[in-house]
């Protein structure tokens, strides 16, 4: 019953994606974006000390939304490039951008694009997915076909940095029932989950609404494993695992994040060394 269940959400969602009017609404951004930048840019600051970057590196910012982290970025050097599928957040980046002076330096360039597709390929040194924007879509092959297109666009060494709700943790620390007010929007917020998938019904209110829009998101519950796998089928070996913004070691029940360090595979191994890891190991986190 379940599974018949489950068909019939994912095959209704998948005639109309939910995630394509919900990341254009206003109040999307209003609920989730507008929070303390200096919580982006410190875990930003944190994930580059970690990596250390060569200066002007190639990043990648996929599924970028309106490009904070991709601004972070570019103010620190980098040449970064950031895609999403929404056309308002894409020109919203590209207007701040502006108004910041930061694309008349020329490293910092937003498009418009569904990670679905191919991009540019062998061109970046590193490639990030920020704030669980990854496990929307209704099928395995659609996400295989995400993960493709953004491993595909890394250098050989390149390397990839996702960062997703730790499932484990997510069902365990569940809020139903939420309701928040922000700016004089209040959002009516009711949770639940199954065996694949968490969904998050939101209902807005506010004073230039006719009547309460009503959201439904839905993350597949992608473990660890599950991103192994992935990674492992584009050639891309998991080398770190972290459990926060704060760059912890990830642990399955203790962490409220799944952030996985992953470096492209290649045939040159000249730049392989062996790398002190946050909890004082010298091996793979997976090895």
């Amino acid at each position: 019953m379940i599974f018949v269940k489950e068909k019939f959400i994912m095959a209704r969602i998948s005639a109309k994606p939910w995630y394509k009017e919900w990341f254009d609404s206003p109040f999307y951004h209003r609920l989730y974006f507008e929070r303390d930048e200096e919580e982006a840019r410190e875990f930003i600051e944190r994930l580059i000390h970690f990596l250390e970057p060569p200066a002007r590196s190639q990043m990648l910012d996929a599924a970028c939304g309106r490009g904070r982290h991709s601004r972070i970025l570019a103010e620190m050097q980098f040449d970064v490039t950031g895609i999403d599928l929404s056309f308002k957040s894409i020109e919203y980046a590209n207007q701040l951008a502006r108004k910041d002076s930061l694309q008349e330096k020329g490293n910092l360039h937003f498009y418009q694009h569904d990670i679905r597709l191919p991009f540019w390929i062998n061109y970046f040194d590193y490639a990030f997915n920020f704030f669980t924007s990854f496990g929307y879509f209704a099928t395995r092959r659609e996400h295989d076909d995400a993960m493709r297109t953004i491993t595909a666009s890394l250098r050989s060494q390149g390397i990839f940095v996702i960062d997703y709700l730790n499932v484990h943790y997510a069902e365990d620390h569940l809020v139903h029932n939420e309701m928040k007010n922000i700016d004089g929007t209040t959002y009516e917020i009711v949770r639940w989950d199954d065996e694949t998938h968490f969904y998050k019904k939101i209902i807005v209110h506010d004073a230039s609404l006719v009547m309460p829009e009503e959201y439904t998101e839905v993350v597949a519950k992608f473990s660890l494993g599950d991103f192994t796998d992935m990674l492992s089928f584009q050639n891309m070996q998991v080398i770190e695992v972290f459990g926060d913004y704060k760059l912890h070691p990830y642990d399955v029940r203790k962490t409220p994040r799944l952030i996985i360090v992953a470096k492209k595979k290649g045939n040159d191994h000249t730049d392989e060394k062996k790398r002190l890891y946050s909890d004082g190991r010298r091996e793979d986190a997976l090895s």
